[in-house]
């Protein structure tokens, strides 16, 4: 994955400063099998995990009985999922209009909403054509990689 000690160092540095600069308590990283994990500890002192195989997790347990359905969170495995890590933006400047609101038609490339990664604004694009059924998230939030953004149908 590195070549050299310098690519990780500065990838390590990379992802020290988004984990400050978006005040995150950890950020992994993944790439080709082999990942790294940095997260602030008590006292802010940054520990940087070894660069190691990724490891999966095991299927979350179900439990039976009349209340599990009703208790269970909404599945939005199918949902529109964020394409990286940053603080999430549903309008293109404070005082304007949301790029999209529920129940709204979204043609495939529509700008959704930007997500801001190390000081750029990346447009987060409609991958098909539907109808916002959904918002998952507010404005000025912080996301995660793959966290569900949007229901579309």
């Amino acid at each position: 994955m590195f070549k050299k000690k310098k690519d990780i160092n500065s990838l390590v540095s990379e992802l020290v400063a988004l984990l400050n600069q978006h005040n995150l308590s950890e950020i992994e990283y993944e790439r080709n099998g082999q990942r790294i994990k940095i997260s602030n500890a008590k006292g802010g002192a940054i520990i940087a995990g070894g660069v190691m195989p990724a490891v999966t997790s095991a299927p979350a347990q179900t439990t039976n009985g009349a209340n599990a359905s009703a208790n269970a969170a909404p599945d939005y495995s199918n949902a529109f999922k964020s394409p990286m890590v940053g603080v999430v933006y549903m309008k293109p400047e404070p005082s304007a209009k949301e790029f999209v609101v529920e129940g709204q038609s979204v043609k495939k490339g529509d700008t959704l909403c930007l997500i801001e990664a190390m000081k750029t604004f990346n447009p987060v694009k409609a991958p098909k054509d539907g109808v916002i059924k959904k918002i998952l998230v507010k404005d000025s939030e912080t996301v995660e990689y793959e966290q569900p953004l949007f229901v579309i149908e």
